[in-house]
């Protein structure tokens, strides 16, 4: 092997590494059974945890949609944790039915905050068995809870759940159609994926279901911008699993607008690079030493970066093999690499088009993919510095 030839495998091997990660992850995404109810499972008392911050608009209809789930009213609960609020959240989550508490510390605000409260409370109070995380934005499956009960209730390690998370608004632009294929790929390809692999899946912030014991056992501390990521390494680095739903969804409003996107977008990516880089070395030592699919899972996780920037790594070093390949013979094995790569995130983005449900619309919308693979890579090339505190993306 000549040196150009052993730089471009040192350069490619950590992009070509995620692309087959990924390959991998779609060839496993087929349907999952859903695990049969326990005989008493509808006894079980779960409350819904709905975090706020000047949610007037909606906040009726999240609770609407809470209360009309399939489950006893007797052991149902639907609380409001309404954050740092303007507006009168808190007055119309009461007037719908919903219990409501208010926290005010501006000196401390995000989600985090708010659902460290939650759980605090509902852990003293000793009633709630199981709690699902609800955004204010959001509608749920009438099965939602059955299906979180039943997956806390399988045989093994399991004291989290995280249902399907989609999006409720997919053809109101272009960017929310790409937004719908986006969360098919991350939520359900990868969901269904590391449920056949027998692993835990990521946590996804809405829709996330936990075991009051399992808040007992790993308290909530996770106030990053990326809260959810955080609480779920925490949750598998203990030995507590985390499970998906397939069968049952929670869908949110996600933004049309470039304006509006921006401040999504940054906290999605700010989140996952500060959490990258606190936790990828460590995380990786860790896989190392336990020598489990679970471990290594989660590293992954953490380690490879959003689908545009891998398909950005990619396609440059696909370049630098183009400008070698001017100088000297290209190796066989630089070809080969290179086109399995290409095909396994191409199978990754085409299957995220079918499980999406948008058919010949997801196809097209795919049109614009190099616009916004463009724009998120600006946008993480313009941030500057690490990004701590929450944002709240602007509502429609």
């Amino acid at each position: 092997m000549t040196w150009p030839d052993g730089l471009l495998l040192i350069v490619g091997l950590p992009v070509l590494g995620a692309a087959f990660y990924l390959g991998v992850l779609t060839l496993l995404s087929g349907r999952v059974a859903a695990p049969a109810p326990g005989a008493n499972a509808r006894a079980t008392r779960v409350t819904f945890v709905v975090p706020a911050h000047d949610e007037a608009a909606g906040i009726a209809a999240t609770i609407n949609s809470l209360a009309a789930v399939d489950w006893p009213a007797e052991a149902l609960r639907i609380l409001v944790l309404a954050d740092n609020c303007s507006d009168d959240t808190a007055a119309r989550a009461r007037a719908a039915g919903a219990r409501v508490i208010e926290r005010d510390d501006p000196a401390h605000r995000g989600k985090g905050y708010a659902l460290a409260l939650a759980f605090t409370t509902l852990i003293n109070e000793g009633w709630s068995e199981a709690v699902i995380v609800v955004d204010a934005d959001s509608v749920v499956s009438t099965n939602i809870v059955s299906a979180v009960v039943a997956h806390l209730a399988r045989p093994g390690h399991w004291g989290a759940v995280q249902v399907f998370y989609g999006v409720r608004n997919p053809l109101a632009s272009w960017r929310t159609q790409l937004m719908t294929i986006a969360l098919a790929i991350f939520h359900r390809l990868r969901g269904r994926a590391r449920a056949r692999l027998g692993v835990s899946t990521k946590l996804n912030g809405n829709g996330m279901g936990f075991a009051v014991a399992a808040l007992r056992a790993v308290p909530y501390q996770a106030f990053s911008i990326a809260e959810d990521l955080e609480y779920g390494i925490a949750l598998v680095r203990a030995g507590i699993g985390i499970a998906y739903a397939d069968e049952a969804s929670i869908s949110a409003e996600m933004v049309s607008q470039a304006d509006r996107a921006v401040s999504q977008r940054d906290r999605w990516d700010g989140g996952r690079a500060t959490l990258r880089r606190t936790y990828a070395v460590r995380l990786v030592k860790e896989a190392v030493r336990a020598r489990t699919l679970e471990r290594f899972d989660l590293a992954m996780e953490v380690l490879v970066p959003p689908l545009s920037a891998v398909v950005a790594l990619l396609g440059l070093w696909s370049v630098a093999v183009a400008v070698v390949a001017f100088w000297v013979a290209v190796p066989l094995w630089a070809l080969s690499l290179g086109a399995l790569a290409w095909t396994c995130l191409l199978m990754h983005v085409m299957r995220g088009v079918v499980l999406s449900g948008l058919g010949p619309v997801g196809c097209r919308a795919l049109a614009f993919a190099p616009f916004y693979v463009a724009w998120a890579l600006l946008l993480r090339l313009r941030r500057r510095g690490t990004r701590t505190a929450w944002v709240r993306t602007g509502r429609e």
